[in-house]
């Protein structure tokens, strides 16, 4: 094994000297012929046989001198210049091949070929980044579906198990069946969204502007909630310019109202307030969406975004952490700006401003 190792690099050596052999060799070989043909004509000496040959020793052991040194001057070059930063690209690349996205590597200072090689540098530790944001996000993912689905499945769980003690009452029995139908559909809710999200993300959803009447469509989306309102004794306050249209997907946008709202509704205490305003500039509509709710700290505000974030660390309150996430999404893809202004304790005021078309 190290004979068939060694044999490639001893022919690689001696193929490099074999050029710096043949590249030095000629031109000392002509400007020596010159100077003799020079000096013979121009002091009259005689050339010998013997001479000549003296001449053409001394000139094959320069050859051979100068060949050596500039062999070994260019291999200490490329050992210095080449090798090294192979070797450190290589190291790292493989460590990126047993998973680990940390690596980075130092940029190269000195001369030769530095430049080429931290350019090369450069791209290799911006692919890293970009792949250890993947990784981390994959592992997040993962983390958060498993724990979220967990939720649900063990309530569904523990109701199927009680739904079988015998001689339950007609009442536990719907109780009990109502928890499993629940856990059901949150787990369906949070299926449907992260497809959804997915879908949103990859650019298989493409939007299909029409124009339409969005005064109406917000009027339509807040009547859905018209029980949850009723119920929990929550006024409702709306002001709304008629007759703004804009060209937009509707059914992208309906999504947005209808999780700003559910939000609203969800974190609001009974006997509070939700808003809803339309308002319009030259240019854009302005959707606010307001609520007396438990509102949040600037920490939480900061995330509230991100897949799977949840400011309830509890999961006290129905939800996936995907809602906000979709309407961040769709409002991207429509070219528009949301803002949210939250003070703990006060309320929440997400703020929408969409391109009227």
């Amino acid at each position: 094994m190290r004979k068939e190792t060694h044999v490639p690099k001893i022919l690689k050596a001696v193929s490099r000297y074999t050029l710096f052999f043949l590249i030095i060799a000629f031109p000392i070989t002509c400007c020596l012929m010159l100077f003799i043909r020079t000096m013979s004509g121009s002091m009259g000496l005689e050339l010998t046989s013997e001479n000549i040959s003296i001449a053409a020793k001394i000139t094959f052991v320069n050859v051979v001198a100068l060949s050596i040194l500039f062999a070994v001057i260019d291999r200490i070059r490329r050992k210095i210049t080449v090798d090294r930063p192979v070797r450190k690209i290589t190291k790292a690349a493989e460590q990126m091949m047993q998973g680990d996205f940390s690596v980075r590597i130092e940029p190269i200072k000195g001369f030769g070929d530095g430049e080429k090689f931290n350019e090369i540098i450069r791209c290799f530790n911006q692919m890293a980044e970009e792949l250890s944001g993947v990784e981390t996000l994959r592992t997040d993912f993962v983390a958060n579906v498993s724990h979220e689905m967990k939720t649900p499945l063990a309530v569904m769980q523990n109701f199927g198990t009680l739904l079988q003690t015998p001689g339950l009452t007609e009442e536990q029995r719907l109780e009990y069946a109502k928890g499993v139908t629940d856990g059901a559909r949150r787990l369906a809710g949070m299926m449907t969204n992260m497809l959804k999200l997915n879908r949103l993300e990859n650019q298989q959803i493409y939007p299909k502007a029409t124009q339409y009447d969005l005064s109406e469509q917000l009027c339509e989306c807040l009547l859905q909630f018209e029980d949850v309102w009723e119920r929990r004794n929550i006024e409702i306050d709306t002001e709304l310019e008629e007759g703004v249209n804009v060209t937009a997907d509707q059914e992208l946008l309906t999504l947005v109202w209808n999780n700003l709202l559910s939000n609203a509704f969800k974190f609001t205490e009974d006997g509070g307030s939700v808003s809803l305003k339309l308002k319009t500039t030259e240019h854009h509509a302005i959707v606010t969406v307001a609520d007396t709710g438990c509102g949040m700290s600037p920490e939480v505000g900061a995330h509230i975004f991100d897949k799977f974030y949840q400011g309830d660390t509890s999961h006290a309150t129905e939800g996936n952490g995907l809602g906000l996430a979709l309407v961040k999404r769709v409002i991207d893809i429509m070219q528009g700006e949301i803002r949210v202004d939250s003070t703990l304790g006060q309320g929440t005021e997400f703020t929408v401003k969409i391109p009227k078309g």
